[in-house]
């Protein structure tokens, strides 16, 4: 193992058996739905606005048409979920650009798909991951943010959970590292992309990354190392049928 990802980190939190299976194994575990591609397509959007770029009015139709045509086979592809994708997309587009100057009101940008590749403390390995995008503001402060695509939003409990708010604690701690920033110049946010909400499609908020959160976010990465590397996988049988559920549950792979 030369490096870890935050999405290692999730799925080994997720299951530590369920990570030895798809990232040791390598036996493919989730590979993408029309949300995915979905997500996808937008992102690629968002990106070339941010560099303000020239954008085909049909581009996002066909970023979401070329991310679908690459699902596995085995996927049945909703068509009627697509074309609902479609419209709600061609909605939500004309809304970024307005909810990042309200919301920052004046910003430079920094950086889009920023790599992070960064030696962890102590281990003999890198974090790795790629920042959506992060801008500069008058007052001095650097802004990380992650795109995420949902339906209608995310409620008190989805935007203050440890798993999730995490990713961007991580992201800042080791952007700091890189860029030799002081962390407390550095502010992160999540920009929600809705395609169900009936207002607000595009909204900003801030999460909160001080120095416990940033401990607790480390805490985690570096049991998960351990246990990775001194090769204990055992099985989260409360993660089987939570959420999505697992696509190995009462398979030959996890009898």
């Amino acid at each position: 193992m030369s490096h870890i990802s935050f999405s290692e980190l999730k799925d080994w939190v997720h299951c530590a058996f369920y990570h030895k299976l798809t990232r040791v194994e390598k036996i493919d575990g989730f590979t993408g739905n029309e949300y995915t591609a979905f997500g996808s397509a937008i992102h690629s959007v968002c990106e070339k606005k941010l560099l303000q770029e020239d954008i085909e009015t049909d581009f996002f139709v066909k970023e979401l048409k070329k991310n679908i045509s690459e699902l596995d086979e085995e996927h049945e592809i909703n068509k009627k979920l697509v074309l609902d994708m479609v419209d709600q997309g061609k909605r939500i587009i004309p809304e970024i650009e307005d909810a990042l100057n309200d919301y920052f009101e004046e910003f430079e940008v920094m950086a889009v798909e920023m790599p992070l590749y960064e030696p962890i403390d102590n281990e003999e390995l890198q974090f790795k991951g790629f920042i959506d995008a992060v801008v500069a503001t008058p007052d001095g402060k650097v802004h990380i943010f992650d795109w995420k695509t949902c339906s209608w939003g995310w409620n008190a409990k989805k935007r203050s959970e440890p798993m999730v708010t995490y990713q961007l604690t991580l992201y800042k701690h080791y952007f700091c590292q890189k860029m030799n920033i002081d962390p407390k110049n550095v502010e992160t946010h999540f920009a929600l992309l809705k395609r169900t909400a009936v207002k607000d499609p595009v909204e900003f908020f801030r999460v909160t990354s001080g120095p416990k959160k940033t401990e607790n976010a480390l805490k985690v990465l570096n049991k998960a190392i351990y246990n990775i590397k001194n090769e204990r996988y055992i099985k989260n049988r409360l993660s089987c049928t939570s959420g999505y559920g697992c696509k190995f549950y009462k398979t030959e792979h996890c009898s």
